[in-house]
């Protein structure tokens, strides 16, 4: 892009506001070869000064000493050609006779000196001026001011800037002041103007110097043609399909033609291959780097996408950090509250621990004392037959006491039993838990304490932090709003220990040794549980953070602890009922509340141990079936034939106690303590010792009843367990003794319990030995 050329103020053709008629020059009639035309150049100079350059041109014909006239106008711009020789005339008074290079010579002297005191007189009517602003300058002294510019461009080519030099100054005032040209003139009257004249020498530098210039404004013009002609191209809006015709168009355009001169390579049909296989190549190359590119856009929409998923739900972090908060402040309180009131509900659950291990007590060591007492007193009775039966039995009044308190319960037991119309009852199968009256009073208002300490509490508590349904329902909302962080924060290991300390109060009432007890599954803890896992909809596959194994965890932490300090040390193994109603919790927990098949727990494993453990202790120390002489139990109303068939019937009764377990204890642990501790150590001996009779046929057949079914339900045994090796042979020479007495008939009553047990071998073995063959059948049916 061309540079702008420097701007320049060229020369005008207009007339000057401030001359005086008209003056345009006109070649005189004489001279026509010695026309001359001034050029006036004015430019600003840095102190705002004006200067005026008169340049004397020559026409082509003139000679050295011609005459010519100049025109000279002050306000005209510089280079300004003269008008056309046909223009009016010029005043006498602004035109000037210019005659021989000597005459000039003289003329500019005394002009010099004319000038000199004119711009001595306007420089200080010029101070002046400047010195009032106020002032308005009138025309003379503008007038003044020009010539000065004037005569300063012919002395020194510049207007001096410094204005102390006086002696110029004191010498341009006096000659104005005898220079008539520097007062002010009128408007009605013109003012003289005469050039200096110039020497040969320096004419010809000024020839020079207009040469010159006229090249320069030559270069400055065509510079300035050239850049407007591109500022019109660019201003200009180019039709499509026409060109647009400049006029100042400087270079034509070139079309260019082909030479065909010029020689091509040749082309065969592998070079076009070539070309063709390199260019599929890079096309193949860039097709790549397109896909490449479009797999990264498609990568950035995504994130993009994603980012603006993540900004948009950005939106509730406010909702989340309040629910957040709002949760663990829940759960701080919660924590707060359950740890301030577990020490009370550790002291109440003691206190009932207490009560009820104190009744149990109480029960056993009676049970022990009375075992004692009564056998000490048939003791004495067997003594004393043997020394002599005129002496009589001197018992103390403890002994005999106890004696008539165990009759007391023993006859009131017997009118229930009549009032309720069960008959069918041996003696020493009863429970003998029965309390007196005020020792039931004093019971049942401790408990009833115990109950309303127990209520007391959660009292001043609110339900959102003691009702398990309430605090189960905030993690229920939590799970369905935020169910990552949920999941995340294993709420699922949480639960089980916040609500253990509100189940151990619901749990201080509750007995699992009592018949009558509720069961675990129609607890109000239990079915909240239970709805609260079946609102879950998680997947079943999880382990660790799985809500369905909630229920599961409860029960491993807070059932089961509490179920193992009940057999430890209030369970009684000999009584009927509270087996019954243990097993069936304990039956619940082990089988129906485990989650997984192969799930053993630490607190099972302790259950089913301390289970073990007491009843091995109650065949140790509550098992008593004493041995008398034949003589003295023949008599069966005699009170040794009642004590030992008593505590008979009380060993087959812990004996069914203890099959019981059958399904939750393992059957070799069974086998060991029902066969080999029980049956084969004391009800096989105290059979043996028995008078061979339908009662005993009686007990063997009660005996047979309580094994459990599942242990010979293979078809294929022909023999049975090893642990039942004893009773068979007692079966055996039983049915050998009834067969030569007179209870032959209740030998094929022994056979059929042959069969139950799988004593197939020995039973046909004894059927074809003493030639029972109607017997037979009762195998074969098998």
């Amino acid at each position: 892009m061309a540079h702008r050329p420097k701007r320049t103020f060229r020369q005008r053709r207009a007339h000057s506001s401030d001359s005086d008629g008209a003056e345009e020059p006109s070649a005189e009639p004489g001279a026509p070869e010695e026309q001359t035309a001034l050029g006036l150049t004015e430019e600003g100079p840095p102190s705002g000064g004006g200067r005026v350059e008169v340049t004397a041109r020559r026409g082509p014909g003139r000679g050295p000493r011609g005459r010519g006239r100049v025109w000279a106008s002050s306000r005209r711009a510089a280079g300004a050609a003269p008008r056309a020789e046909g223009g009016s005339g010029v005043p006498e008074s602004r035109m000037v006779d210019l005659s021989t290079d000597e005459e000039g010579e003289t003329s500019h002297s005394s002009e010099s000196k004319d000038d000199q005191s004119s711009s001595s007189n306007s420089s200080t009517s010029l101070e002046e001026e400047f010195s009032s602003i106020v002032n308005i300058p009138d025309a003379a002294f503008i007038q003044a001011a020009r010539r000065k510019r004037e005569l300063a461009r012919a002395r020194d080519d510049y207007i001096s800037l410094d204005v102390k030099h006086t002696s110029a100054i004191t010498g341009m005032q006096k000659n104005s002041d005898e220079d008539p040209e520097s007062e002010p003139d009128n408007h009605g009257e013109r003012i003289p103007f005469t050039p200096k004249p110039q020497t040969l020498k320096q004419r010809m530098a000024e020839e020079t110097t207009s040469r010159n210039e006229t090249s320069e404004e030559s270069q400055e013009d065509e510079n300035q043609d050239i850049w407007e002609q591109q500022q019109m191209r660019k201003a200009v809006k180019i039709t499509e399909g026409r060109d647009l015709d400049l006029s100042y168009s400087s270079e034509p355009q070139t079309v260019k033609k082909f030479d065909t001169s010029i020689s091509l390579p040749p082309v065969n049909l592998e070079i076009i291959k070539k070309q063709l296989n390199t260019r599929l190549t890079l096309l193949q190359d860039t097709h790549r780097t397109h896909l490449r590119e479009y797999e990264k856009y498609i990568q950035d929409v995504k994130s993009s996408k994603s980012t603006i998923e993540n900004l948009e739900n950005s939106s509730n972090q406010a909702l989340n950090f309040k629910f957040y908060k709002s949760m663990k402040i829940y759960v701080e309180n919660l924590i707060d509250c359950l740890n301030e009131k577990i020490i009370s509900i550790q002291e109440i659950e003691s206190s009932m621990h207490a009560l009820l291990l104190k009744q149990a007590m109480t029960f056993m060591k009676r049970r022990q004392d009375e075992l004692k007492h009564e056998s000490t007193y048939l003791q004495q009775l067997s003594r004393r037959a043997e020394t002599s039966t005129n002496e009589s039995l001197a018992v103390d009044e403890k002994t005999q006491w106890i004696l008539e308190e165990i009759e007391s319960r023993r006859s009131q037991r017997r009118q229930a039993r009549a009032l309720s119309g069960n008959c069918d009852h041996q003696e020493g199968t009863s429970s003998d838990d029965e309390l007196s009256s005020a020792d039931m009073n004093a019971f049942q208002k401790t408990q009833g304490d115990i109950s309303q300490d127990r209520k007391k509490i959660f009292e001043d508590v609110h339900d959102d932090f003691c009702n398990i349904q309430h605090i189960l329902l905030k993690f229920q909302q939590w799970r369905e709003k935020y169910p990552d962080s949920y999941y995340e924060a294993f709420i699922s290991l949480c639960i089980p220990k916040l609500l253990n300390p509100l189940i151990r109060v619901q749990l201080i009432d509750w007995n699992p040794l009592k018949f009558d007890a509720i069961g675990l599954k129609q607890m109000l803890w239990f079915t909240s549980i239970e709805e609260f896992m079946a609102s879950s909809m998680e997947d079943s596959k999880k382990e660790d953070s799985s809500d369905k194994k909630i229920l599961s965890a409860v029960v491993n932490k807070t059932i089961i602890p509490r179920l193992t300090d009940f057999v430890e040390f209030i369970w009684d193994p000999l009584s009927t009922s509270q087996t019954t109603s243990l097993i069936t919790h304990c039956r619940v927990i082990l089988e129906e509340l485990s989650t997984c098949a192969n799930e053993v727990s630490k607190g099972k494993q302790d259950l089913l141990k301390s289970i073990v453990v007491r009843m091995k202790k109650a065949i140790e120390d509550d098992v008593f079936i004493p041995l008398y002489p034949k003589s003295t139990v023949e008599n069966k109303t005699s009170p040794h034939s009642k004590f030992q068939e008593r505590q008979f019937w009380s060993g087959v009764k812990l004996f069914r106690n203890i099959l019981l377990w059958n399904g939750l204890l393992p059957d070799d642990t069974l086998q060991e303590l029902g066969l080999g501790k029980l049956l084969n150590r004391y009800l096989i001996i105290a059979l043996l010792n028995a008078i061979p009779g339908p009662e005993v046929v009686k007990k063997c057949k009660q005996i047979a009843a309580y094994l459990p079914e599942k242990w010979f339900q293979n078809s294929a045994m022909r023999t049975s367990i090893p642990q039942l090796e004893n009773f068979i042979q007692f079966l055996l020479q039983f049915a050998y003794k009834l067969s030569g007495s007179e209870f032959r008939d209740e030998v094929k009553e022994i056979i059929p319990i042959l069969v139950k047990i799988k004593a197939l071998n020995q039973a046909e073995s004894f059927i074809e030995e003493y030639h029972l063959d109607h017997l037979k059948s009762v195998v074969r049916e098998v």
